[in-house]
């Protein structure tokens, strides 16, 4: 692709807009404002004001909660497609012209509530993938072929260019180390959860984080065809395909749609036709559409799987959708990330070998620790925290330096004190070597160059993780899967500590969304649970998926259907139960609303059904399934007890 054509890409346009709070959403408004509009008419009726007082406050919330679906509706008609929202207009506009003028406010504040929700959702995902570019710089340092440094737009570089990344600064473009040394932050790409030394002939990432040194890459991949630019693609392309799945729904409400209004119309016209009268007629056809009127299936659905989310988010389990919710009771297979999901992303000191028989494991972590106590590596951090955690005083140091992509160097008393990186030693020792097998990273101490210690340094492990993926295994009658962009030994080294025994490693996010498509493939049911951008792509491509939210990347906790608010991996067991909980009392209020819709129907067709008795009988169903959905708030729902 050339320049010029990079320049055209819209999705890496220079302008990042700010993202806007969801009552820039119209339909957040509106729904908003018809449901206060219905609470206020309700509250007046009950306390026995003035009729006038509160039909106004119905008649408002019908044209506040209406007008959007109406006027959509309408668009659609002109195309030859009936729109089930349109039908709910025009049945509670019916409800209100025989009186009924309450059932007619309800049926509009759900429907209008409902598609607020949807269209809330596909902005915030749409900001969110575009804020995603946030993670690339707008401007890049490009350096001339004489040698002279310009500024230029990130999205200008091409192929064989050579960009200067400064200490702190973010990368601008994919490419290959060709100068310097530093330590790069790649968590956002690749999920490892510490820095990476880069030196020359290494591969940097566009939108990755570089430490303390100063680095020189030649640009390898168009800004279009950067991993971060894959990530949003990918996510955008995954929603894309995952709204297909709702072409079925679709022809099931058109088909609904147009039997009820034909009905209804026949049910008007036909014995006008054969000479009935016309205030009859017309009360018998307005019946007929209360009663089939879908508000008892409409309840039979929400309150259960409402009743569901509000209880995941009493219990630190924000499920955003009610489609999420019944997702998440589909799932058959679970992928979990590594880094800050199976662990928390903080290492901690792991092991001591000593090297060197003149110094015991706390010399030789209090002399680590007293070079270390400077660094802002998160390596040096453990290892000072380690120090003192085991009651170890670190002595004063001076002269300290940090060597990019290298380590730490300082004097501590008479003697030079080096903490590194095994890649900056030439001799391959055999302690490092068993460490790096177990997925452990090593830093070696060496003494006036003299190696007399290796630290091993491991990621924290979550508290309870073997017993949530032993309930996970039970619950789904499938052993989950370990997907993750750490290397393969630190991935096995975690897995076979907590059970699983599906590894797949070493996976950038274009490979964890290949891992999930082929499970999906296979006929799994996927539920992907991640912290990191990286794991965005693979969250928009599965079934559904379960976020970290202490310290997820917005466009994962945007993207995800569900988030754990106190990241406890407990909770995703138990949440899928719930969501199991819920299907269950969803497929028993359809079974109560079908009976009651069918034999309401029946009745006013073959009989003659007084309008009171219809209203009482939609009423009724309408409150049984609403009451037994409302089962699911109670305590004892929650739970990871096997269904």
């Amino acid at each position: 692709m050339s320049c010029a054509a990079v320049q055209a890409m819209p999705t890496l346009s220079a302008e990042r807009p700010r993202r806007a709070g969801l009552w820039s959403v119209p339909a957040v408004r509106w729904a908003s404002v018809a449901l206060l509009l219905f609470l206020a008419g309700l509250t007046a009726q009950l306390l026995r004001a003035p009729a006038w007082s509160w039909s106004a406050c119905y008649l408002a919330c019908y044209l506040a909660g209406g007008w959007m679906p109406a006027r959509e509706g309408l668009r659609a008609l002109c195309s030859r497609t009936l729109d089930v929202d349109l039908l709910m207009v025009i049945a509670a506009i019916g409800a209100a012209s025989i009186g009924q003028i309450v059932d007619g406010a309800l049926l509009i504040v759900i429907f209008a509530t409902s598609g607020a929700l949807e269209d809330a959702a596909t902005k915030r995902t749409a900001d969110s993938v575009r804020g995603l570019l946030d993670l690339t710089p707008e401007r890049a340092v490009r350096i001339g072929a004489d040698g002279i440094e310009e500024s230029v737009d990130a999205e200008t570089l091409c192929v064989g260019d050579i960009v200067s990344v400064r200490p702190g600064e973010r990368v601008a473009a994919d490419g290959v180390v060709i100068e310097g040394a530093s330590d790069v932050d790649q968590s956002s790409v690749t999920g490892e959860p510490l820095p990476v030394g880069k030196t020359v002939g290494d591969h940097a990432f566009a939108g990755t984080l570089n430490g303390a040194g100063a680095l020189r890459i030649r640009v390898t991949k168009d800004a279009s065809d950067t991993v971060v630019a894959r990530i949003v693609a990918l996510v955008a392309e995954a929603s894309a395909t995952k709204a297909t799945t709702q072409l079925f729904i679709e022809k099931v409400e058109q088909r609904y749609s147009v039997g009820m209004v034909v009905a209804t119309l026949a049910l008007f016209a036909v014995p006008l036709i054969g000479g009935a009268a016309f205030q009859p007629t017309l009360l018998r056809a307005m019946t007929f559409m209360i009663v089939a009127s879908p508000c008892a299936v409409v309840l039979a659905t929400m309150p259960p799987l409402l009743s569901a989310i509000a209880n995941a988010g009493r219990h630190g389990v924000l499920v955003k959708s009610a489609v999420a919710m019944e997702h998440l009771a589909d799932t058959t297979r679970v992928t979990i990330d590594k880094t800050g999901t199976l662990t928390t992303g903080a290492p901690r000191l792991a092991t001591i070998t000593v090297l060197d028989d003149r110094y015991s494991e706390h010399a030789v972590l209090r002399i680590a620790g007293s070079v270390e106590q400077f660094s802002e590596h998160p390596l040096g951090r453990a290892v000072v925290d380690a120090a003192r955690a085991r009651g170890l005083t670190v002595c004063g140091a001076a002269d300290f330096r940090a060597l990019p992509g290298r380590g730490v160097r300082a004097r501590v008393g008479e003697q030079t004190v080096e903490v590194l990186s095994p890649r900056a030693v030439p001799d391959r020792l055999p302690a490092v070597a068993e460490l790096e097998r177990d997925g452990i990273t090593a830093v070696l101490v060496l003494i006036d160059g003299r190696a007399v210690g290796v630290l091993g340094l491991d990621d924290t492990l979550r508290p309870g993780t073997e017993a949530v993926i032993r309930t996970i295994v039970t619950l789904t009658s499938a052993p989950p899967v370990l997907l993750t962009g750490d290397a393969q030994p630190a991935a096995e080294h975690l897995a076979a500590q907590v059970g699983i025994t599906d590894v797949r490693a070493d996976l950038l996010p274009d490979g964890k969304v290949a891992a999930v498509r082929r499970l999906e493939a296979a006929g799994h049911r996927v539920l992907f649970v991640g912290d990191g951008i990286n794991d965005a792509p693979a969250m928009a491509s599965a079934h559904s998926s379960i976020a970290m939210g202490r310290n997820g990347a917005d466009l994962t906790l945007d993207t995800a259907d569900a988030v754990t608010v106190r990241d406890e991996l407990a909770t995703i067991p138990a949440v899928l139960a719930l969501a199991r909980r819920a299907r269950r009392v969803v497929i028993a209020n359809l079974a109560i609303a079908g009976v009651f819709i069918v034999g309401l129907v029946v009745a006013d067709l073959v009989g003659d059904l007084p309008l009171p008795l219809g209203v009482a009988g939609h009423e009724g169903s309408t409150i049984i399934v609403a009451l037994n959905g409302l089962r699911l708030l109670r305590k004892r729902a929650w739970g990871p007890t096997i269904s």
